[in-house]
């Protein structure tokens, strides 16, 4: 390589590198993972890393392959999922992970699961006495 071609690289490297996207898409993620429970929405995580709403959306969803809404519902089932197996009612569950609607949060929840938010408790709890009495 010549000492111009290098000095192209360089320049190309250092202006075109997307480093500076993926610590914008880290940085949201673990954002969305610590404050799951509040009222998240594009314009909010937006604000957080100072980028356009479109464009945010654009990159999570080309790295993550899920759009941030879709991210912090599947974020917000795992954890409901916690909360019931530890023996939290379904409406605490629910608005302690963020959802507004007991009927929004259960839709979600059995269209991820395949199992409604009681049904899926009453099959931990069932699962929990089996297993202490082995």
């Amino acid at each position: 390589m010549t000492f111009y071609q290098e000095k192209i690289n360089h320049i190309k490297a250092s202006c075109y590198s997307n480093d500076q996207q993926i610590q914008t898409i880290i940085e949201t993620r673990q954002f969305i993972d610590t404050n799951f429970e509040k009222d998240l929405n594009l314009n909010v995580l937006s604000d957080v890393n100072s980028t356009s709403k479109y464009h945010l959306h654009r990159l999570f969803k080309r790295y993550y392959g899920l759009t941030p809404r879709q991210y912090l519902i599947d974020k917000r089932i795992e954890q409901s999922k916690q909360n019931l197996k530890k023996g939290m009612s379904v409406t605490e569950t629910c608005f302690a992970v963020g959802f507004e609607s007991l009927g929004s949060f259960s839709k979600l929840f059995k269209t991820k699961t395949g199992k409604s938010p009681s049904k899926f408790q009453k099959e931990q709890v069932s699962r929990s006495e089996l297993d202490t009495n082995f």
